[in-house]
């Protein structure tokens, strides 16, 4: 990551979005949006060595930031376009927002998502009571997908990110952070198409010019670093930040974020899921890969942020909970707290045990046991033996390690 530059006069004009329509955003959504916690984490500061602010937009009713710029839009239809319907393409949150305040407002909502996009998502968008339409590789085919099927049929197109409507929505979340805790220096804002950073960016900029702003986006899809860069990483592959996997960002967000974004972090997939599991563990907080990846820029370069007051959006909390099993699994295994062993040991009565005993005896604990006779090129008189086993620290695992190999076992980790 490149040092923050701070950029003390930041130029606002000529914008499609200004601080007051974010501010007269905020009236409209007041009462039917959630004002999330925009709250101190002492453990987070002490582990990154800077204040840490966390806003909570997993907290929303459908679990992310993304229901504010719906509202804010679905709101701005005329009678006659809210008989008509709407339609969005969504790899999940935009959906479930646009759904749940279409429904609200008796609008009716068809959203189409991409192949792949997690079943937690599909079936909370379905459970709001808009039809939901499963189609395309990429979140750029579901979109040209929705805007032919919504021309079609007359429906009103609500974009994800590229409206100045949705940005100023977004924006809201800024305001709300630096009412809260105003002497916040910079904000950490995911990436997807930009419309949260754009609207953050306004947002905060007006408010404070000296604010920095970090966006942040997965190394797998890195699309606001290219344009803004003139880069041509590649964009590709499955990342546990779906929600910001956009290879195509909008041209509206990426004028702003030219403008008014002090630099842009890549993190990669190992990063986010550490800061999954680390909202988890310490703030016990569910947060989705995108949601995470402002603690995943953040833990990955503390340096950094040295000193500075720091705020970080956790935009979602839509995850699969065996998407969060594996990952707290993993991060485990990274950690030295769970590790796979495979001895090879004589094939004789008495020889798990005595494995067993030497690992209680190093204060190990067995979750797994696997023998494997027939699939390996030991002796017919020998078994390959395979353990999970729990233990406190990569330093005990060493210990364990050292006291199997001390007995004369032949133990390697796998």
């Amino acid at each position: 990551m490149a040092e923050l530059s701070q950029n003390t006069s930041p130029n606002l004009g000529g914008l499609p979005v200004a601080l007051g329509d974010i501010h007269a955003a905020a009236d409209t959504i007041r009462g039917a949006v959630v004002e999330t916690p925009c709250s101190y984490s002492r453990t987070l500061s002490n582990i990154c060595s800077c204040d840490i602010w966390l806003k909570f937009e997993n907290l929303q009713f459908t679990s992310s930031f993304k229901e504010r710029g719906a509202l804010n839009r679905l709101t701005a239809l005329t009678p006659e376009e809210r008989a008509r319907g709407v339609i969005a393409m969504s790899a999940g949150n935009h959906a479930q927002g646009v759904a749940y305040h279409a429904k609200r407002l008796g609008i009716p909502a068809t959203i189409v998502m991409p192949v792949g996009t997690p079943m937690v998502k599909v079936e909370n968008t379905k459970h709001h009571g808009a039809e939901v339409v499963v189609t395309g590789a990429t979140l750029e085919e579901a979109a040209a997908y929705a805007r032919s099927h919504g021309e079609a049929r007359g429906m009103i197109f609500v974009h994800p990110y590229d409206d100045p409507l949705v940005i100023a929505g977004q924006g809201t979340v800024g305001l709300e952070m630096l009412k809260a805790v105003p002497e916040l220096d910079t904000l950490v804002v995911p990436i997807g198409g930009g419309g949260l950073i754009s609207g953050i960016s306004i947002a905060a900029k007006s408010i404070k010019p000296t604010v920095r702003i970090l966006g942040v986006e997965a190394w797998l899809y890195p699309s606001m670093y290219n344009a803004i860069h003139d880069g041509n990483l590649p964009a590709r592959g499955d990342t546990l930040a779906e929600g910001i996997a956009v290879k195509s960002p909008g041209k509206i967000t990426t004028e702003i974020v030219r403008r008014l974004v002090d630099d842009i972090a890549l993190v990669n997939e190992a990063e986010l899921e550490r800061a999954v599991a680390t909202l988890i563990s310490i703030e016990k907080t569910v947060v989705e890969g995108a949601g995470a990846a402002g603690l995943a820029a953040l833990m990955s370069d503390t340096s950094r942020f040295a000193g500075q007051k720091v705020g970080l959006v956790l935009s979602g909390g839509n995850i699969d909970t065996r998407l969060i099993a594996s990952v707290l699994t993993r991060e485990l295994a990274r950690e030295g707290r769970l590790t796979q062993l495979s001895l090879d040991i004589p094939d004789r009565p008495g020889q798990l045990a005595a494995v067993a005993s030497l690992l209680a005896e190093a204060g190990a604990n067995i979750i797994e046991v696997s023998h494997q006779r027939t699939f390996s090129d030991l002796p017919a008189k020998a078994t390959l033996l395979q353990l999970v086993i729990e233990t406190r620290d990569s330093a005990h695992l060493d210990e364990v390690m050292a006291k199997l190999g001390a007995s004369g076992l032949s133990a390697r980790c796998t």
